[in-house]
């Protein structure tokens, strides 16, 4: 698949280890501005490592990673102000009210405390949860978690947006809501790197599917090529073909029968 644009993330020979457990084996790639990437593969296939060494959460990687053009292994953190992140299991300042934890996180990307309150009660209010601005985050759903930790990393308006299972939580109009926002700051050059296990929602929002299997690339291509390559009607096929996994309904039908079971 060729790609016309500038290089927003650049990896090569990317490995990683965690003792005798190798867990990325030699990645390779290229993430282009305007790109929305969808980062999929088994639990374990090294897709969580990857970005959190790209975040710089995670040291002792061999193989060269630069984004904007800047090598990271470089000690220069400032790469890290124009990146946003979503973690699929986040820890959130439960005792903070929104506002509190909002203004904290954009004084951590260098935002003034009025500009950052003004942004964040305007999201607050996009997102339906205005009223909550000023309550604990202890006394909010899952799906008001969810909101304020997407507009924790919106915030500073970053370059590349890293989402690890955003959508957790999120009742069905704010899914589309979110889908759009990613398809506008798509279309405005932002690159997002979008990681998730919900199948049909990646097919529908990656303009590039880039599917890790036991720590290498076995796929990369719109989802139309990947389906022309692999003769599958839907991504989670191509999944399972790629990844060899084909027991689904074998294993279906057995956890059935034993929950039907009569003793």
């Amino acid at each position: 698949m060729e790609y016309a644009g500038d290089c927003a993330i650049s990896i090569r020979n990317l490995r990683m280890s965690y003792g005798e457990k190798n867990v990325l084996k030699g990645i390779d790639l290229d993430v282009y501005k305007g790109q929305i990437i969808g980062y999929i593969g088994p639990n374990g296939a090294g897709k969580s490592t990857t970005v959190k060494i790209m975040l710089g959460l995670v040291q002792g990687y061999t193989g060269e990673i630069k984004i904007f053009g800047q090598d990271i292994s470089n000690g220069d953190i400032e790469y890290k102000r124009r990146i946003g992140y979503v973690p699929e299991i986040a820890e959130i300042y439960d005792n903070l009210t929104a506002r509190e934890y909002l203004t904290f996180i954009g004084e951590l990307y260098g935002l003034e405390d009025k500009e950052v309150d003004e942004k964040a009660r305007k999201l607050m209010k996009n997102f339906g949860i205005e009223e909550v601005y000023d309550s604990r985050i202890s006394s909010y759903s899952k799906g008001m978690k969810q909101k304020v930790l997407i507009i924790s990393s919106l915030l500073h308006n970053p370059d590349i947006l890293f989402l690890d299972e955003p959508l957790g939580g999120l009742d069905a109009n704010s899914v589309m809501v979110v889908k759009e926002v990613l398809a506008y700051l798509a279309a405005q050059g932002k690159t997002i790197f979008y990681s998730s296990h919900i199948m049909d929602v990646v097919e529908k929002i990656s303009s590039r599917i880039i599917l890790l299997n036991d720590g290498q690339i076995v796929a990369d291509g719109s989802f139309e090529e990947l389906k022309d390559k692999c003769s599958e009607g839907s991504l989670e096929e191509i999944f399972n073909q790629l990844t060899g996994f084909n027991e689904h309904k074998l294993i279906a039908e057995e956890f059935v029968s034993i929950v039907q079971e009569v003793h």
